[in-house]
């Protein structure tokens, strides 16, 4: 059965690109429509509970550059892009929160060296693939350090 509805989740770092062409050659194959999500750990999630500062201006800054950084990638894609999504909470559950509600055939994730935040991903692309409600692709690729 082709893969009509992807979903990819991407950190938004350099690769990302590698990851979301990947995504694209495998909509242009199946004749899919894609989704690009990319998710703000929350601040308080990210710490295990309440922060004793005000973050909120934070969280509403890593929101715009990170739209504009996914309006950036979609750019660099040969492809029409059915919708993006920047939302914030917990990495894992938010990429499969989207998969369920769009019934995605597959989530496409970046697996990437261990630096910086992609040693989030790193294990975030682990995290996605238990609990996954469809299959999920981890596309390798090599890290800019």
């Amino acid at each position: 059965m082709p893969y009509q509805r992807i979903v990819l989740a991407v950190d938004l770092t350099d690769e990302s690109i590698e990851v979301a062409n990947k995504a694209a050659a495998m909509c242009k194959a199946f004749e899919g429509q894609l989704t690009i999500i990319h998710v703000i750990e929350s601040l308080n999630y990210a710490y295990g509970g309440d922060v004793p500062i005000d973050v909120s201006d934070i969280q509403e800054q890593l929101q715009t550059t990170a739209t504009k950084h996914m309006a950036a990638l979609v750019d660099q894609l040969d492809i029409p892009v059915e919708s993006t999504i920047v939302t914030q909470g917990g990495i894992e559950s938010e990429i499969h929160r989207v998969a369920e509600e769009l019934r995605a055939d597959l989530i496409i994730v970046g697996s990437h060296g261990r630096h910086g935040l992609a040693l989030l991903l790193g294990s975030t692309a682990n995290g996605v693939l238990h609990g996954a409600p469809c299959d999920v692709l981890a596309v390798r690729v090599k890290s800019s350090h």
